[in-house]
């Protein structure tokens, strides 16, 4: 740790004052974080520090749309800010992670997430997560715990339509079997 922390000296980082990680950079009285999950992170504004701000133009979407009702995780509001996770792992220490909330996401047993101040993904067991109760509603809908999940011919289904931004009479039937109601 301590070549590394040299290398950030050499290179002028210093210690971000929110979160705490070494390699910040500082430009007048504004700090850029090299941690994604803090709250001064560099691809936090549009812009460079040291840029004039410039006035908003407004842009049509090229992105093609997706059916009403797709199964991207991008419908509803989006899940925003940090979560902090209780876990008792395999020692049966309890730890607490600091988790970015839009980052979770279900994968078999185990909840993904994107925890602080390194901005990692980590995968942790469900059945140790102490406070999954307050996770699970920070899921995606089809991702949350007790929710009939998809067989495999109905995940080709909902993968080619929402792909090709198409529809058929089964995608609207699996669309409403499993829809978020």
């Amino acid at each position: 740790m301590g070549f590394l922390k040299s290398l950030l000296n050499m290179v002028g980082g210093e210690k971000c004052p929110v979160c705490g990680t070494p390699g910040a950079q500082k430009s007048g009285d504004q700090v850029r974080c090299l941690n994604p999950l803090c709250q001064n992170f560099i691809g936090a504004s549009s812009q460079p520090p040291s840029a004039p701000p410039q006035p908003k133009q407004t842009q049509q979407s090229t992105q093609p749309q997706q059916p009403s009702g797709s199964f991207s995780h991008s419908f509803g509001k989006p899940v925003t800010g940090t979560i902090a996770i209780q876990y008792k792992n395999f020692q049966g220490q309890n730890k607490t992670f600091s988790a970015d909330a839009g980052s979770l996401r279900r994968k078999g047993r185990h909840v993904v997430a994107r925890v602080a101040p390194s901005g990692k993904p980590i995968a942790l067991s469900v059945d140790r997560i102490q406070n999954m109760n307050e996770i699970d509603p920070l899921l995606p809908p089809w991702d949350r715990s007790r929710v009939p999940r998809p067989n495999k011919k109905e995940r080709q289904v909902i993968g080619y339509h929402t792909k090709h931004g198409t529809t058929s009479p089964l995608f609207e039937k699996i669309k409403a079997k499993y829809s978020d109601k």
